[in-house]
């Protein structure tokens, strides 16, 4: 019995060290979400762009990328050349200004250029928890009912375009296609 109770830690160390071991070979991109399969949570936030008028889910139009950001986030400036190179070539682009500063947001844009049909500024992160947001960037693919069918966790840069999420996005493109 003495035995039994001397290996117990090292039972337990074992255990652990296995558990992070597993841990070193998943990808963080691929976060699992809830909300996969589910509506875009119901929200009605100001515009960034025209801080007066309230946006609601109704006009977050799919399919479409739903893109969670901030100025405060370096991936996001570096994943931002891209969004505005889908938006030139007609891929729907919303955005969800993060926990940030509007004014900031705002200057942001007006240097970068702007790829979002409509963005809404989420200063107390309320969208992003409803979402389950861990950070910035992320994005959500969202078809024409409003339905969340993928979420990517990081930048968006042309490989993962082209491999992952166009394909994705195509789909929902055709099934609105008579």
């Amino acid at each position: 019995m003495k035995r039994l109770i001397l290996l117990l830690p090292l039972a337990i160390f074992l255990g652990v060290a296995l558990f992070l071991y597993r841990g070193l070979f998943l990808n963080p991109s691929e976060l699992p979400s809830a909300l996969i399969g589910k509506p875009l949570p119901e929200f009605a936030l100001a515009s960034l762009e025209e801080p007066a008028r309230t946006l609601g889910t109704a006009d977050f139009e799919g399919p479409a990328l739903v893109n969670v950001w901030a100025t405060w986030c370096p991936t996001c400036r570096a994943e931002h050349e891209m969004l505005n190179r889908l938006a030139e070539q007609g891929v729907a682009v919303y955005g969800v200004n993060y926990k940030d500063n509007g004014e900031a947001a705002r200057r942001w844009l007006i240097e970068l250029g702007n790829p979002y049909r409509l963005n809404v500024e989420d200063p107390q992160g309320s969208l992003g928890f409803n979402l389950g947001v861990y950070g910035a960037p992320e994005t959500f693919l969202v078809d024409k009912n409003g339905i969340i069918r993928h979420k990517y966790v990081g930048a968006i840069d042309e490989s993962v375009w082209r491999q992952q999420l166009a394909p994705l996005y195509q789909e929902l493109v055709d099934e609105v296609k008579p």
